[in-house]
């Protein structure tokens, strides 16, 4: 015999293990508490299952007995109906119609006259004779085809009283002539009289369907109908024989849920209908499922009761137990977070990331791979920190590491390195699209909206690319690097991404010569400034004029403002350079005038940094005083992001302007995130449909839905709607189509001097520009 192998130390020993789990009193006693209401839940489940099955048995054999009960009252009462008509038919001979139904009522022959009429009517329908003399000579129906029974619709009496049914039958006619129809009327509501609510319920049904499509009388509760229209051919449809259960079904007349028999009477052409509410009959078991519930529910509250007490010890025991561990590990791993992680942000700090991104170096050199460094800056964050507080700066500096973290992948690295700077440390690349992407993804999630101190507000971030190895094989290398990228990526325009390259370093020794010529640009008279034409869409004329500045350097030759502009903004040369467009245009607005033009509109941009500059209002007065230009006729244009910077501060500015009384203008819209709640509540007189939208206008829905709306937004508010960038005939036909107001591009005229400029003009001005 052999013996039997004795099982494996490890094997033993992991049976012991989990042995002594299950006997642990937090396993225990919460998997027999979980057993014992699970079969408490089952059973009641069960008990509730039944008591309904049961319920739906009861209410659908009561319908079909009371149902059987309705039949046999019905047809013994069109029997004996029946029976009166052929009395009467039979009865009728020579003498007059009318001596007949007397005698035969004196004979106590006919139905009681209290509930029933006799009638007999002509070939052409006219009563001839009635057991109530008194009723008005109405025709009840005409002579009936074939020998049967016929059913007339309900009718209203002359009286008013209740409704009646008619059920006639055909006299039979001797050579002579003789009535045609003989009929008795009773009461819609007698057949209807057995509705008891105590059995039937107050949405229960007790009716009679006619043939003819036609309820001829139905009673749900203390309500009687006659007259309804109903499918008949659908409503005893399906209906079972003496004996069988009623049918479940959603009735057509009042979307009731009833237990219903339909059944036609074949002796006669009606149906009797018969159904009691499946809410009503299912009542006693609703409770029912209640009551069960309800214990159940008890019976597990007290098990949970009993199980969270025991649990609570167990705990209690355990967690004193674990205290003193947990908190030395809690401190320790507290104490190493705070010196590898930035408090606001709970990112990683300066130190960290620099322990990071060597780490990622050495693996990288290791197996030859590449890797991607973001040097991220945040624009104009410190307007929103000097104008809200610094407790709004570091509200905004949280949620912008949250919308980082969510735009990069799992194995990517976040970091601030203090202020408004962050770094991503993207590894393992393949190319440089894959980081395109990225930081693509990182702008559009720091570009929407922020809600800070109760207002939106909207920034934008400048982001700077190095790779390595190709732009650095060291930390402090690739750092440098990124950082000038990401400076170069704030002279492009801000809100971009750019890639470092060697062209940078000479495009900073360009920029630095640049910003020193602007210095002495002013002085030397090298500013120009060029003028656009604004068409009318409705007489096609020019209305308006838009001055636009240029830089005509002596040697790099004309600069156009996004070049300098941004230099501009950030040494505080556009006030002065402002100052002078505004005197400038303003000035020239007065000489066309003088030279013989119409009084023209002219429109003038301002800058982020001007918008907000003290003294531009006593600029404007300035110019206008000087020049003796209408303060109507100056219209100055300001962007959607310049007034989301300091909304408060903007609606300051713009009513003094409007008090000034120029004309006020938001450019470029539809592409920034301003608040439409807002926007109607600023001092506005023209929205100018930025020209991205109007350059694909023909061929992408989505531009023209958006122009659309804006036109119909700018309609509602009572502003001047004028479109950008018009360059086709195409587009042209477009707006003037969704009743756009003005427009301006290269397809009416491009920015010219003020001589050139003039020369179109005189071209223009006595004729209507045809689209």
């Amino acid at each position: 015999m052999t013996e039997p192998t004795p099982h494996p130390p490890a094997a033993d020993a992991s049976r012991r293990h989990w042995l002594h789990q299950l006997v642990e009193p937090g396993v225990l006693f919460p998997g027999l508490a979980l057993l014992t209401l699970t079969a408490i839940w089952l059973v009641t489940l069960d008990l509730v299952e039944r008591e309904y099955t049961a319920a739906e048995q009861r209410a659908a054999a009561l319908t079909a007995d009371l149902a059987e009960t309705y039949e046999a009252q019905v047809v013994r009462a069109l029997r004996e109906i029946d029976t009166t008509l052929k009395l009467v038919r039979y009865s009728l001979d020579e003498r007059p119609p009318q001596r007949v139904l007397d005698e035969l009522g004196q004979q106590g022959m006919l139905p009681p006259t209290l509930l029933f009429e006799v009638r007999i009517s002509d070939a052409a329908g006219n009563v001839i004779a009635s057991t109530h003399p008194s009723s008005a000579p109405q025709s009840v129906i005409t002579a009936a085809e074939g020998e049967g029974m016929q059913v007339a619709l309900p009718r209203q009496q002359a009286s008013g009283a209740d409704s009646q049914l008619a059920f006639s039958r055909r006299l039979t006619t001797a050579d002579e002539p003789a009535p045609a129809v003989v009929s008795v009327l009773v009461s819609a509501a007698h057949f209807v009289s057995g509705y008891e609510l105590d059995t039937l319920g107050v949405q229960g049904v007790l009716a009679v369907a006619g043939e003819e499509d036609t309820f001829l009388v139905r009673r749900t509760g203390d309500t009687i109908h006659t007259g309804e229209p109903v499918d008949y051919a659908n409503l005893v449809n399906g209906s079972g024989a003496l004996g069988d259960p009623a049918q479940l079904r959603v009735n057509e007349w009042d979307d009731v849920h009833r237990y219903l028999v339909a059944r036609a009477l074949f002796e006669f052409p009606v149906a009797i209908v018969v159904g009691l509410s499946r809410s009503e009959q299912m009542a006693a078991a609703s409770a029912l499922q209640r009551d069960y519930y309800w214990r159940a529910l008890l019976v597990t509250l007290a098990f949970l009761v009993v199980l969270t007490m025991l649990g609570r010890l167990s705990w209690k025991l355990r967690r004193a137990q674990a205290s003193v561990l947990e908190e030395r590990l809690d401190h320790a791993r507290r104490a190493e977070y705070l010196a590898f992680h930035d408090n606001l942000t709970e990112l990683p700090n300066r130190a960290y990331f620099s322990r990071l991104l060597t780490h990622g170096m050495q693996h990288a050199r290791r197996y030859d791979k590449h890797l991607a460094l973001l040097f991220l800056d945040l624009d104009r964050f410190k307007a929103i920190n000097d104008s809200l507080g610094h407790d709004a700066g570091d509200e905004l500096l949280q949620e912008v590491s949250r919308r980082l973290g969510r735009a990069v992948r799992e194995s990517d690295t976040v970091a601030r390195l203090g202020g408004d700077e962050f770094v991503v440390l993207l590894p393992e690349i393949h190319d440089q699209e894959q980081v395109h992407q990225v930081a693509n993804k990182i702008l559009a999630a720091i570009s929407a909206p922020f809600t800070l101190a109760g207002q939106e507000f909207r920034i934008t971030v400048s982001i700077g690319i190095a790779l390595y190895p190709a732009d650095g094989e060291d930390e402090q290398t690739l750092m440098k690097h990124a950082d000038v990228a990401m400076y170069h990526a704030k002279e492009e325009g801000k809100n971009n991404a750019q890639f470092y390259s060697e062209q940078l370093k000479s495009d900073s020794l360009e920029r630095l010569a640049l910003e020193s010529s602007l210095r002495k640009a002013l002085e030397r008279r090298e500013f120009r400034l060029y003028y656009q034409s604004k068409l009318d869409m409705a007489t096609g004329r020019v209305i308006g004029m838009e001055a636009l500045l240029r830089w005509q350097h002596p040697e790099l030759g004309l600069i156009l403002p996004k070049q300098f502009i941004p230099l501009a903004e950030e040494n505080g040369l556009i006030i002065p350079i402002g100052r002078w467009v505004i005197h400038t245009a303003c000035r020239q607005n007065i000489a066309w005038q003088q030279a013989g033009f119409p009084a023209l509109s002219m429109a003038v941009n301002l800058s982020a940094r001007q918008f907000l500059d003290d003294g531009l209002p006593g600029d404007i007065k300035s110019a206008l005083q000087a020049t003796g230009m209408p303060p109507q006729l100056l219209e100055v244009e300001i962007t959607e992001s310049m007034m989301m910077v300091d909304m408060p501060r903007a609606v300051r500015v713009l009513q003094e302007l409007r008090t000034i009384g120029v004309r006020i203008a938001i450019d470029d819209f539809g592409t920034g995130y301003s608040s439409l709640s807002k926007l109607q509540a600023l001092p506005l007189d023209t929205i100018k449909i930025d020209g991205s939208f109007i350059h694909d206008l023909l061929d992408n829905a989505g531009d023209r839905s958006l122009t659309e709306a804006i036109i119909d937004l700018g309609k509602r508010l009572g502003l001047t709607v004028v479109a950008e960038g018009v360059e086709s005939a195409e587009q042209i036909a477009y707006l003037r189509r969704h009743a756009c107001d003005q427009v301006q591009g290269f397809y009416m005229h491009e920015p010219q001097p003020a001589d050139e400029a003039a020369i179109s003009l005189q071209r223009r001005i006595d004729n209507v520009f045809l689209c």
